[in-house]
């Protein structure tokens, strides 16, 4: 999945979601898998279900101030990201400004890089761990191998994955039609502006 940096050592021991260092009488395992399955996390999955798709996931840790996934880098390696623990700062360069725009900030029960799970297109944004970061993986070798052995909540997953993206893509279409308005009052509000101006410019005889 591309690590980076130092945080390449710190995780190629890590195999079990048990490894991750949650508080309380939970384990990693079952934390991961009520976060998986929780509202907010927009999946649809129950807890049984969450608990078999977290068999197929990987413990990651990125400390603070690590790019994991960067704008534009070719999603061959694509993968999915439960955020377990942290918070992770999402950016993308925009035409009208020069460095990245923070889109928004994400925290523990969030998915993250779900698109590069379904296909290989360069990744939409960057991710960043603003704090130290532990994530559960899901790769998409590691969704193909669901498929064969557990089709019925793969295709349950997938089906939560696309609702996620679905919804992401209604808020900015909500949010291209609320720019799309204000552009036209902006309009409006020019031209009631110039054109008295426009027409006393008109009526003035120098004579």
């Amino acid at each position: 999945m591309g690590l980076r940096g130092s945080d390449t050592h710190m995780t190629s021991k890590l195999q079990d979601l048990d490894q991750i260092p949650v508080g309380g009488a939970v384990s990693g395992v079952d934390l991961a898998a009520q976060l998986l399955s929780a509202p907010e996390a927009l999946t649809g999955l129950t807890m049984e279900e969450a608990r078999v798709v977290v068999r197929y996931m990987t413990p990651r840790f990125f400390p603070a101030n690590t790019t994991f996934i960067r704008e534009g880098d070719a999603g061959s390696g694509g993968f999915m990201a439960l955020l377990i623990d942290g918070d992770v700062v999402v950016e993308r360069v925009t035409v009208n400004h020069a460095s990245p725009v923070t889109i928004r900030v994400l925290g523990p029960g969030s998915l993250i890089g779900e698109v590069g799970l379904v296909d290989k297109e360069p990744r939409s944004a960057s991710c960043t761990a603003s704090t130290d970061v532990w994530c559960a993986v899901l790769t998409r070798e590691a969704i193909e191998s669901m498929i064969l052995h557990d089709p019925v909540v793969a295709a349950r997953l997938l089906l939560g994955v696309s609702a996620n993206i679905a919804e992401r893509l209604r808020d900015t279409n909500r949010q291209l039609k609320l720019y799309a308005r204000l552009a036209t009052a902006m309009r409006e509000e020019l031209a009631t502006v110039s054109t008295p101006t426009a027409a006393k410019v008109q009526r003035w005889d120098p004579d």
